[in-house]
This record gives C-alpha cells, structure tokens and sequence, in this order.
C-alpha cells in the first residue's frame, strides 16, 4: 500500500495522467472514495493519457460509458448497483475480459466479482487535499505503483 498526498485538483489530475501511460490493454482500476473526492477528475485526466476526446462524466444512470482512444476506455458506476449481479446483465465479463481499460467508481460494491488482479485507489480528504491510497492486486499492478510513484 502506497499513500500519496494530493494538495489539489492539479495534483489529481497529473497523477490521474500519469497513471494513464502506464496502463496497459486489459488493465482495471478500481476507485473508492466520497462523492467530490475525485474518482472523476482522476478519469478524465487518464483518458486524456489515452487520447479519449470526448468529455468524460459520471456514468451514474447508465452504469457503464464507452470511450475510443488509444486504448478503448470503459468507464464504470456502479453507486446504483443492487447487487453484483446485475452486472453480469450490462456485459460486465465482456468489458473486464477485453483489451479495453475498465475504470470502476465505487468498486467496493461489487467486490466479489472483481478479476483477481486489479489497482485499487481509494481517495479521501485530508487537511486541505485529498490522500490517494494506492493499493495494487498482483504483480503487475505493483510494477505500475512502482513507476507511478517514481
């Protein structure tokens, strides 16, 4: 487990592209953390590394948002999910087991069925930013918080 400090909406959004050119096809990034924590903001920025175009939001309503970039980005909330599965019902194992990236928003909801290697970021507020807890799931994840935190 890593923590890092993030003084502000830059930080997170530099850190968030950071991440961005070290994923690779396949890759999932779980996000955990209070609503204005920055879940969002991290997305956006990582799929600016992926050279999405399109404005990333929140996909509160419909769960899942697609992207085309570099790498195609899938972008998930799951804040309204009943139970896990009701993500089998949107193609949840099509999305996860693709070349895409999967971003899931409030992935604590529906951990007994994420894959059995993942990066897990949970952020939180502290003083006057947010901390960014950088928990990796396998080898590979290691290897990307390793640079990430270069």
């Amino acid at each position: 487990m890593v923590k890092i400090y993030l003084d502000g909406q830059e930080k997170t959004r530099e850190i968030g592209y950071k991440l961005g050119t070290l994923l690779q096809p396949g890759s999932v990034v779980c996000l955990i953390g209070d609503l204005g924590a920055g879940k969002t903001t991290m997305t956006q920025s990582l799929a600016k590394a992926l050279e999405v175009e399109d404005y990333i939001t929140s996909p509160t309503f419909t769960i899942v948002n697609e992207y085309e970039g570099k790498i195609p980005l899938y972008h998930f909330d799951v804040y309204r999910i009943g139970s896990s599965d009701e993500m089998y019902d949107i193609g949840y194992d099509e999305y996860i087991n693709s070349d895409g990236i999967c971003i899931i928003e409030w992935a604590n909801l529906i951990e007994d069925i994420l894959p059995d290697e993942y990066l897990d970021i949970e952020l939180r507020y502290k003083d006057m930013g947010r901390e960014m807890i950088l928990k990796p799931i396998g080898e590979k994840y290691e290897k990307i918080v390793e640079e990430l935190t270069k």
